[in-house]
Formats: C-alpha cells, structure tokens, sequence
C-alpha cells in the first residue's frame, strides 16, 4: 500500500492538498512553510467571513426577500458557498497537522467532493446569472415570457446534478495511506501502471480546467461583450442595474481568485520535466488554493458592499432586532424596579383604581 501510493501520489499535488506530503518534504521547507501558514490565515478568514456573510445572504434571500429569478441564482451561490465552508476546518486541521490527515477515508474522499462540487457550482451559477443578465436586459419581451422562477428552480436543479457528476471521480479515486509517519488525502488512481495513472491524472486535470474555468470564462466574456456593445448602442434605453453590476463583481472575483489554482493544474501536468518546477509547485500550490477557496467568502461581502435590495433588508432587519431588544430590556428593568419596590408586588397591585373624593 506505501509503494502504490508513491507511485500515483508524484500525479496529485492538485487542489486537495496532497502537495508537499509525499518525498522531498526538506526541500524549501521554510519557504514551503511560510506558504502554509499564509494559507491557515486565510483559510480561517474564508471560514468565519464565508459562514456569517453566506448565512446572511441565506436569510435574506430565502425568508426576507421577494421571490424573484434573481434571488433564486443568489440563494443556490450561496447554500454551495456555505456548505463547502463548513468543511474548511478540515483543510485547516490537515495543514496545521503538517499534511497528516486524521478523518479517515470518508471524509477524505466526502471533503474532497464537496469541494469540486463547490467550485464547479459556483462557476456554472456564475455563468447562468452571466447568461441570464444578458437575456433580461436586451430580450426584454422574451424574458418577461419564459423567465419564472419555477423554471429557474429547474435550471438550479440542473446544475447540482452537473455539478454533482463531475465531482464523482473524488469518490472513487480520493484513498489515504500512510507514507513516512503520516496519513495522507491522496488521488489513488487503482492502477499498477505508472503511465496510465498519468493519463487518469491528465485526464482529470484538463476535464476539471475546460468544464470549471475556461468554457465558463468564454461564455462569461462573450455575454459581457455582446451587453457592452448592446448598452453603447442603445444609449441609454439599456440600463445597468445595481443586480447587473453585483454580479459583474462578483463574475470577476471568482475567475480572479480561481485562475492561478488552474494555471498552477496545467503546470502540474509537465511536473516530471523539471525540478525546478516540482518545487514550485509545492510552495505555490497551497496559496493558489487558499485563493480559490477564499471566493466562498468573497461573494456575500459583494451582495451586500453592491446591492442596495440586500443592504436595505439588513438595515431594516438590524434595526427590527435593535427595537426588539430594547423593548426586551425596558420591560426587563421596569420588572426589576417593581420588584425592588418593599411590599410592592403584581398581588399587591388593585385591580381597580379607587376613585379620590378631592375635588
């Protein structure tokens, strides 16, 4: 078992924190070290920020808010942002455990899933909302037809089960074994051929590149251009609104946080031509998916730094509970000065006032 997972852990630095676990971990180890402590702080960033901020967009857009097509796409982002912070503490753990992971097989292979799920959600929610911005804005008449939110909860549907059917290969292939003391989160490809395992691996690598960046990144840019160019022509009857502009933001951080993860995979693929490049890879790899990672928490910051329908309900909700409060704790002292009042009790008190006889 330590021998195969030699064999195919040289084919998986890749985002699930296997890099740096297996052989040469002396070499750069203080550079390699300051990369993982920079990927903790900002692991536990994404996880506090991520859990409250994704929460709140949660509330809003699933309780507070008017059902519309545009908070259906917020809520969906939202609950796959949530669900996958709420695994960060194993990333955490795992790194802080210098790549010695605790959980088991399970989890090994759960932790790994969700989070492909995550990021292969999140970027095809992102390219509807693209999609679904352009539609709305230029096909006005055709989007006022067809454009429900019964439909929307269709497409959404839809989504999780792409989403879903991609991450599959983290269930079959995330294994742990042990190497040098420690249990390692691995790609366990289930082959004695080190070439085919390289095919696997590659295979996984471009499918995972195509599918969750550079198709959605083409779809995103030709939407965006085709909007300009409608905008400039129309001069001024097409309108960007405060939602067009959220998730134009909001686009653009995730493709901004995820593009060196991806172009860190695509060097991995040449990993065994260089050493050079192997060391690289080692260092810079936990950094690029810390990055990528910390888009969970950067998309509710957005909502509610760029959307005034959003910063409208949560002052109104911040203030419903500040009265709430107070009132609470008025009733609460005036109880306690009644109390504190000798011989002045509720049983005391006369049902009825008793009339005075002055004038």
């Amino acid at each position: 078992m330590g021998e195969s997972g030699e064999d195919y852990g040289n084919y998986s630095y890749d985002y699930y924190l296997e890099y740096g676990d297996l052989e040469d971990l002396k070499v750069e180890h203080r550079q390699r070290e300051t990369m993982h402590i920079i990927s903790v702080v900002i692991y536990i960033i994404s996880f506090v920020l991520g859990l409250i901020g994704n929460g709140i967009v949660i509330w809003v857009t699933a309780f507070k808010s008017k059902k519309t097509v545009n908070s259906v796409w917020l809520l969906n982002l939202a609950m796959a942002d949530f669900v996958f912070v709420l695994f960060l503490p194993f990333y955490i753990d795992y790194i802080l455990r210098d790549f010695h992971w605790y959980f088991g097989v399970i989890i090994c292979k759960l932790n790994s899933f969700v989070s492909a799920m995550n990021m292969y959600a999140s970027v095809l929610f992102l390219t509807v909302l693209s999609i679904d911005r352009y539609v709305s804005l230029v096909h006005l008449n055709w989007s006022q037809r067809y454009r429900t939110v019964d439909r929307a909860w269709v497409i959404c549907a839809c989504i999780w089960a792409l989403a879903g059917a991609m991450s599959c290969p983290a269930l079959i292939f995330r294994d742990t074994v042990r190497l040098h003391d420690k249990v390692v989160c691995f790609n366990n490809y289930h082959v004695q051929d080190g070439h085919t395992a390289a095919m696997i691996h590659i295979i996984i690598v471009v499918i995972r590149t195509t599918v969750g960046f550079l198709l959605p990144f083409t779809s995103v840019c030709v939407t965006g251009i085709l909007l300009t160019i409608k905008v400039t022509q129309s001069r001024g009857s097409v309108r960007m609104s405060s939602f067009s502009k959220t998730v134009t933001a909001v686009i653009l951080a995730f493709f901004l946080c995820w593009a060196p993860f991806h172009t860190f995979s695509l060097m991995e693929l040449s990993i065994h031509s260089s050493l050079h490049l192997h060391n690289v890879l080692k260092a810079g790899f936990p950094l690029a998916t810390s990055l990528g990672f910390f888009n969970s928490c950067i998309n509710p910051l957005l909502y509610m730094l760029l959307g005034k329908k959003v910063r409208h309900i949560l002052k109104r909700a911040c203030l419903d509970i500040t009265k709430s409060s107070l009132r609470e704790l008025s009733q609460s002292i005036s109880a306690t000065e009644i109390e504190s009042v000798p011989g002045l009790h509720q049983d005391s008190v006369p049902e009825e006032p008793v009339a005075s006889s002055t004038l």
